[in-house]
């Protein structure tokens, strides 16, 4: 299967289904973070798909990126939103996020990127890489629980289109799956259409609420803008992923500090339609590892049809009503193509695990990454970039036989 190459077209007849899937990967989760903090879902989807245009206009569409609600803010939000009631207060604190991003972005202007790969060399890149999709994979495995038989159907499903579909399908593998399991979920009885013909009595609705609803609150500011750190860190992960599965290096072109900006203005835009604050999508960089197909341009189709889709609320409903069982299959291949992502960094640069540096560095990350429940991602990270300056580089010892054949050369003189 040719790879196609981010600066690509595809034909539309194609390009469509292509961004339908990348759609259809992020909708579930990105609907999830409103659904949990009292929040709008049609407005997260409109504020995703408004913010993937603005991310794509920033880094000039050379970084094929999805950005969807981000878990991290979920507690500060339900506190603001669902507890307190204070939309306003929960706005201000997003926008915040969005700020500290644009503050950190003149950072790295300022500063520059040359630092990163001798902060984080291929040994920490390839172990949070790693992690990133292994620490995802218990969210997965918990969807599917919900019915292990429409899972591991739709699982299968995409596992054999993947491998052994021909043409245009090897491509779709995901979307196809998520199909075929929701008509298996249609037979077995486990879809609620009620909502979908509920929807028809009016189509058509404003997917936001709340527009420029902010309050000086410096609680709220205090409470949001440090998880900044969070998100940031997800998006560093997510462009070293990228960046080892394109085979370019996106740190440096378009530049780290263009993904950081763009990032901050779509969660500053997302602030003023009632939104929650955006990051970059592992579901959509999973789709990426399978298909090999980067073209932006399916990223910009799949933002422009959910900010139509957010306005349509038949769609909306149907989407919504696809089991947690049937994305919980497809979750369990998209998390762990990235995880084999990490361990492919860490193949493909040789790194020496003989070294107890490189070896300690891999296992607190793998550690921290998979047993903190709780931002364990960034704990890793951290970890793993502390670690990786404080050792010291181990020398190159003598081999055993080196050291003999050395005594006997110093005898003969």
């Amino acid at each position: 299967m040719r790879e196609v190459q981010i600066h690509e077209r595809l034909p539309l007849t194609k390009a469509i289904p292509l961004g339908i899937q990348h759609l259809f990967a992020m909708t579930g989760a990105t609907i999830l973070v409103p659904l949990l903090t009292g929040l709008s879902p049609a407005a997260a989807l409109f504020c995703s798909g408004l913010g993937t245009v603005i991310f794509l206009l920033t880094t000039r569409s050379q970084v094929p990126a999805y950005l969807g609600s981000s878990f991290a803010f979920i507690a500060t939000l339900t506190l603001f939103v669902k507890d307190q009631a204070n939309i306003s207060s929960a706005m201000t604190g997003v926008l915040s996020v969005g700020l500290a991003y644009v503050l950190i972005f003149f950072l790295l202007s300022i500063f520059g990127l040359n630092w990163i790969n001798k902060v984080i060399p291929p040994v920490v890149a390839g172990s949070v890489v790693a992690i990133i999709g292994l620490s995802l994979t218990p969210v997965a495995v918990s969807m599917s629980s919900e019915n292990w038989v429409l899972a591991i159907f739709t699982l299968a499903v995409a596992i054999l289109v993947s491998i052994y579909g021909k043409g245009f399908s090897k491509i779709v593998p995901v979307l196809l799956a998520i199909v075929a399991g929701y008509i298996l979920a249609l037979f077995m009885g486990q879809v609620d259409t009620t909502a979908i013909v509920e929807a028809f009595e009016k189509p058509f609705a404003l997917p936001f609420n709340h527009v420029a609803s902010f309050s000086i609150d410096w609680v709220a500011i205090l409470a949001f803008a440090p998880l900044a750190l969070i998100t940031l860190i997800e998006d560093l992960g997510h462009m070293m992923i990228l960046s080892n599965i394109t085979g370019k290096d996106l740190n440096l072109n378009p530049g780290f500090d263009k993904v950081v900006l763009g990032n901050g203005l779509a969660t500053g835009a997302a602030s003023i339609f009632g939104g929650v604050p955006l990051t970059t999508y592992a579901e959509n960089i999973g789709v990426l590892a399978i298909t090999k197909v980067y073209s932006t341009f399916n990223i910009w189709i799949a933002a422009i049809f959910a900010i139509c889709l957010s306005f349509f609320n038949p769609l909306q409903a149907a989407i919504m009503s696809i089991p947690t069982a049937v994305m919980g299959g497809v979750e369990i291949l998209l998390f762990g193509m990235i995880g084999a992502a990490g361990l492919r960094t860490l193949v493909e640069a040789k790194v020496d695990f003989s070294k107890n540096k490189n070896l300690i560095i891999a296992s607190v990350i793998f550690a921290l990454g998979i047993g903190v429940s709780n931002h364990g991602v960034m704990y890793a990270t951290l970890a793993g970039i502390f670690l990786n300056l404080i050792l010291k580089d181990e020398k190159e010892e003598i081999e055993p036989a080196s050291a003999v054949e050395y005594a006997n050369e110093s005898a003969a003189k």
